[in-house]
C-alpha cells in the first residue's frame, strides 16, 4: 500500500477523478481518501511509478508519503 500526498485534492469530484484513473488501470485497486489531510491510501497491483503517472495525468500530481 502507498499513501499519497495530493495537495490539489479538495472535493468529492477530485477523489472521483483519482479513483477513476487508478481503477481504470487496475480494477481491483482499493482507495481510501482522507480529504482533510489531502491524502489517499492506494492498495494496487500497479507500481508506485505507474500510480504517480496516472495521478499526474488525471491532474493531481502527488508524492508518496513517507512512513514512520
Amino acid at each position: 500500500m502507498t499513501t499519497w500526498n495530493v495537495p490539489d485534492m479538495s472535493c468529492a469530484h477530485c477523489s472521483a477523478k483519482i479513483e477513476a484513473a487508478l481503477t481504470e488501470a487496475d480494477a481491483t485497486a482499493f482507495l481510501d481518501f482522507d480529504m482533510a489531510g489531502r491524502k489517499v491510501d492506494v492498495d494496487s497491483t500497479l507500481s508506485e511509478a505507474e500510480q504517480a503517472t496516472l495521478l499526474s495525468q488525471a491532474g493531481f500530481p502527488a508524492t508518496p508519503r513517507k512512513q514512520g
